[in-house]
């Protein structure tokens, strides 16, 4: 429908024109743009002029059916964050909190009468914080989240239609995301934190069986669609207010409850494969905000069986976040995001807690026997994890690297053991461990014991392949000495050329096992010999 005969309709109905004409023109161009989310830029200015109108009208005295229509017509406009200047003003914006019902505060939370114009109303809100600043900073002068909380506390209590908590949620956690002082208001004033303690516990039946322990059945119907949409929303909010360090012992002890919560999502299964790790990640993520000291929570677990070798802890989690691992490594791509967090995790809980460190060990770096091949070669998990280790994304090869030298207990030897110096050269080179030693972690004593079959092949392995080799034919054999001096001199005057066209760089170690130019490598090893010869 032209731009044109909508605006020219919507002005009528300001003059007091027919609602149902105009209902019926804005459900036409409602249909034919329902998927737009490109916009022609020649008609910018009409696209303003039909939010302003748009405006004009929710704030009349109309019917609910028209007011729906608009706000449907509004959603799909404020897709164009260049037209938002009409709808992102103090009146625009009180007029929109109206219609969604958010202008109460405390116990005075508005009644909902027409639940699909709150719906839709929620959803402008959402479109139009996200795509403007201006609208941001009025949604905290004019305290949106105040409003929102106040309606989620209905959500235990009287409930909420399934859409109006998704989108009252989802509001939430754009204003936590997109406004700091927001986020330090929610968390402070307004309790939020505990607010959505209390949503995930309605949401998931939550049974405590134990302070910091939830009952968990293995054999539990999947979560409804429905409850896994509320979920992962207030997922995402607690992330966000959990960005910053509690310092208090009731936000010690929120954070703890937050990890009995999250080890009980992790054990939850959804509808579907595919929601269930959208799910498992948002946990995920959630959990690599948790202090280290909280996350000894995950493992404690009284009510099922722990493993003696572990010292009675219950390790089910931990093997959850394995196979979440490897399945994200799979898939191949979006390495970025989809593996940081659970590195990152795994990671600082292998390094703070001895039991996770050496139950994720056995899984992942066994006992060496057959090292015929490359360490990244294979379809273990080790090789998996090696081949990250010299990935072209910085993050991802850091991450990976990381997770395996924590798991060696941060010993250059371990570490060359199970992935060759090539691979781990990266790692090595930052931590300035090239000439070989430990990490700054501290661990226990107790050491790895190699295997026969290893320690039967160990002088035949190759230190930068991480493998035995089969042997290959000398190639200056059948070469007479003068031939071989040849070969070498012209070797060097290659090196030398690239050096001086700087293609190349000549590198060397330093005593602290940094990596410099050679030049002043072998500088510092001569004043340092100099030093040590004098009385």
């Amino acid at each position: 429908m032209d731009l044109n005969t909508v605006l020219s309709k919507v002005e009528s109905i300001i003059e007091s024109s027919s609602e149902e004409e105009i209902e019926s023109v804005l459900r036409e161009y409602n249909r034919e743009n329902s998927q737009t989310f490109n916009f022609d830029p020649k008609e910018e200015e009409k696209r303003k002029k039909l939010c302003e109108g748009l405006i004009r009208i929710l704030g009349k005295n109309v019917q609910a059916s028209c007011q729906t229509m608009c706000l449907e017509t509004l959603r799909i406009l404020s897709r164009d964050k260049k037209v938002l200047g009409p709808v992102a003003t103090k009146q625009g914006m009180l007029v929109l909190a109206q219609l969604a019902a958010l202008q109460g505060t405390g116990e005075s939370v508005p009644e909902i009468l027409e639940v699909g114009l709150v719906v839709e109303a929620l959803k402008c809100l959402c479109n139009v914080i996200f795509n403007s600043v201006a609208a941001q900073q009025l949604s905290a002068e004019l305290s949106f989240a105040s409003g929102l909380c106040a309606r989620l506390r209905m959500y235990t209590g009287q409930g909420l239609s399934h859409e109006v908590a998704l989108f009252s949620l989802r509001l939430l956690f754009l204003l936590s995301a997109l406004r700091t002082d927001v986020r330090s208001c929610l968390r402070q004033e307004l309790k939020a934190v505990g607010l959505l303690i209390e949503i995930l516990e309605h949401i998931l039946s939550i049974k405590w069986v134990g302070k910091y322990e939830v009952a968990t059945d293995l054999e539990a119907p999947p979560l409804p669609l429905e409850d896994n949409e509320h979920t992962m929303e207030a997922l995402k909010t607690l992330f966000n207010l959990t960005l910053s360090d509690f310092n208090d012992e009731d936000g010690a002890h929120q954070l703890r409850l937050i990890t009995a919560i999250m080890r009980h999502v992790l054990m939850t299964k959804t509808q579907t494969e595919d929601k269930t790790e959208e799910l498992h990640s948002h946990a995920i993520n959630l959990l690599s905000n948790i202090p280290v000291l909280c996350l000894g929570v995950m493992i404690s677990v009284q009510s099922r069986g722990g493993i003696e070798e572990y010292s009675g802890k219950n390790m089910d989690v931990i093997q959850v976040l394995l196979d979440f691992m490897v399945k994200r490594i799979d898939k191949g791509s979006n390495f970025k995001e989809g593996l940081t967090p659970v590195f990152s995790l795994m990671t600082e809980s292998a390094r703070h807690h001895r039991d996770i460190r050496k139950y994720i060990k056995a899984q992942v770096l066994p006992p060496l026997k057959d090292v015929k091949n490359r360490p990244e070669v294979g379809t273990t998990i080790r090789n998996k994890l090696v081949r990250l280790m010299t990935h072209v994304d910085t993050g991802v090869k850091q991450s990976a690297a990381e997770f395996l030298f924590v798991l060696c207990k941060e010993s250059v030897d371990n570490l060359l053991k199970y992935t060759g110096y090539g691979n781990a050269a990266g790692l090595l080179a930052a931590r300035g461990l090239l000439a070989g030693g430990r990490g700054g972690g501290q661990y226990s004593e107790d050491e790895d014991s190699d295997t026969e079959e290893y320690k039967s092949v160990k002088p035949f392995i190759n230190p930068i392949t991480g493998h035995v080799e089969e042997p290959m034919p000398n190639p200056i054999e059948e070469m007479t000495e003068e031939q071989k001096e040849y070969e070498a001199l012209k070797l060097v005057n290659m090196f030398d050329q690239l050096s001086r066209q700087q293609i190349i760089q000549p590198m060397g170690v330093k005593q602290d096992g940094t990596i410099a130019p050679l030049a002043e490598a072998i500088s510092q090893c001569n004043i340092e010999s100099c030093s040590s010869d004098s009385d």
